[in-house]
């Protein structure tokens, strides 16, 4: 039986995304777990050169479908799935370290995208013929992805951005400025990104708002118990990152009417992440680091929060009515994606979406923890490198990453050493926290970074080479 869903828009006329679950079709990864592709209940089809049809939205499969998993691990698994990881790079086979930055993309999400160049590129939301409604269906569907991903409480709540930067800036530039004055106070954290810090200094700035810092603990994350002592009746905003004690915080700030708006960049590609259950208010995250395409990100936003705030951008789309003298505006989503949205990344971004579930988000977790306790102990081994952050332990995680700094060699050195000498890919410089590398008395580090597609193999190719770098360069002094 099909089940309509409604979708929110500007569309012409009235319509519906029908998911026809008795004709889902389906296919299997080489992680050996089954995704669900969904067709309308009279779905659309296009011609193949070879004659054959088939529905718009079947891509192609991941490359492994039928490989034997045995022991393998889900690195393993799943890297023949990305082509970009087939390569040579300098003469060497690529070691792709670099997944913080941004992450690779699988074949059934590069698929998805050029079949929609191909077979139905059109504006939606603005047309009745049968390529902008079939790309409309699309679009809207990988809202609704997103939405169940993070456990939304509706595709209402999920606003289509350029990235999380500029999710960020949408809700300091609508909000921040609609709601807050002088002498309200913004709480950060000196770890945080840059995106995250920028514009609620801006925001600051215009309003007379004061920005209030947590600094690092002796294990060198943020100092929850300085946090919850600088909330007080005048907090009216928490920025931080995605951390595993959000759910405290947000119970924290509760008393206060604060609102809780988290950076969950580096947590909704690596771990589910239900938005109900941590009670935020507001949270951000970008496709490209979870498999998806770049340009395309997005903000979650209580309901009765998005509804409250005023435009972002003005522009087609986001209005319901416009006169010579003044517009309404449309609802949320709408209200806050002003012009042509970006519709072949939005739908790759709900094919990533199907890609990782197709995995399961809790075995992506369990996996990069191991390789993150496997990474942290192999590069603890190498002489004069210090890794800055808490040793993994029974309680905490860590992530899957090691920011790291080798004495008396330039981070610089070190990455383009790794580069061109072994094929490594790790990403040197401040990662957009200069603060954070102050405070730690460095202008900048190394980081190696992993996704669920690396291996401990991998980790061992770049322990090699790193310690090959650092022979290098200790021969000249």
């Amino acid at each position: 039986m099909a089940r309509a869903i409604p979708v929110g828009c500007t569309h012409p006329r009235p319509y519906t995304i029908a998911i026809d679950s008795a004709n889902a079709r389906g296919f299997q990864s080489h992680a050996g777990m089954k995704l669900s592709v969904y067709f309308q209940s009279k779905p659309f089809f296009s011609k193949r050169k070879n004659g054959v049809s088939r529905a718009m939205s079947a891509v192609s499969t991941p490359l492994s479908v039928n490989a034997n998993r045995g022991t393998a691990s889900l690195g393993e698994i799943t890297k023949p799935d990305f082509p970009i990881l087939k390569q040579e790079v300098n003469g060497s086979k690529l070691v792709y370290l670099d997944n913080a930055a941004t992450s690779q993309k699988p074949q059934f999400v590069i698929d998805a995208v050029r079949e929609y160049y191909e077979a139905y590129n059109s504006n939606v939301h603005r047309g009745i013929h049968f390529l902008s409604a079939r790309a409309t269906d699309e679009y809207e569907l990988a809202r609704k992805k997103v939405a169940d991903f993070i456990n939304a409480a509706g595709s209402r709540e999920i606003v289509f951005t350029r990235n999380a930067t500029e999710a960020i800036n949408l809700v300091a530039y609508s909000w921040g400025l609609t709601n807050l004055k002088a002498g309200d106070e913004i709480i950060l954290s000196i770890a945080e990104h840059h995106s995250v810090i920028v514009p609620w200094q801006i925001v600051a700035q215009k309003t007379g708002a004061v920005l209030k810092y947590v600094n690092l603990n002796e294990e060198e994350v943020p100092d929850l118990e300085q946090l919850k002592q600088l909330l007080c009746k005048k907090t009216k905003l928490v920025a931080v990152h995605h951390v595993s004690n959000t759910l405290e915080i947000v119970h924290w700030t509760q008393k206060y009417g604060a609102r809780v708006l988290v950076d969950a960049c580096q947590s909704v590609p690596h771990m589910s992440v239900d938005v109900q259950q941590l009670g935020v208010d507001f949270l951000v995250a970008s496709s490209h680091k979870m498999c998806g395409p770049t340009g395309i990100g997005f903000l979650y936003g209580k309901s009765e929060l998005l509804t409250s705030m005023p435009p972002f951008l003005g522009g087609g789309e986001m209005i319901a009515d416009v006169f010579l003298d003044h517009s309404t505006y449309a609802e949320p989503p709408s209200r806050f994606e002003a012009g042509t949205p970006a519709i072949g990344e939005a739908i790759g971004l709900g094919k990533a979406i199907d890609y990782l579930l197709g995995i399961g988000m809790q075995r992506i977790h369990e996996y990069e923890l191991e390789l993150a306790n496997y990474l942290y102990q192999s590069l603890s081994s190498v002489s004069n490198v210090r890794i800055y952050g808490p040793a993994p332990n029974t309680t905490s995680g860590r992530a899957a990453l090691c920011s790291f700094t080798v004495e008396n060699v330039h981070p610089t050195d070190i990455a383009t050493f790794l580069d061109q000498q072994h094929g490594v890919a790790v990403r040197s410089g401040h990662h957009c926290a200069q603060p954070l590398h102050h405070y730690l008395g460095t202008n900048a580090s190394c980081r190696a970074s992993l996704y669920f597609y690396n291996t401990k193999d991998e980790v061992d190719a770049f322990i090699k080479g790193l310690k090959d770098t650092i022979s290098f360069f200790t021969s000249f002094q």
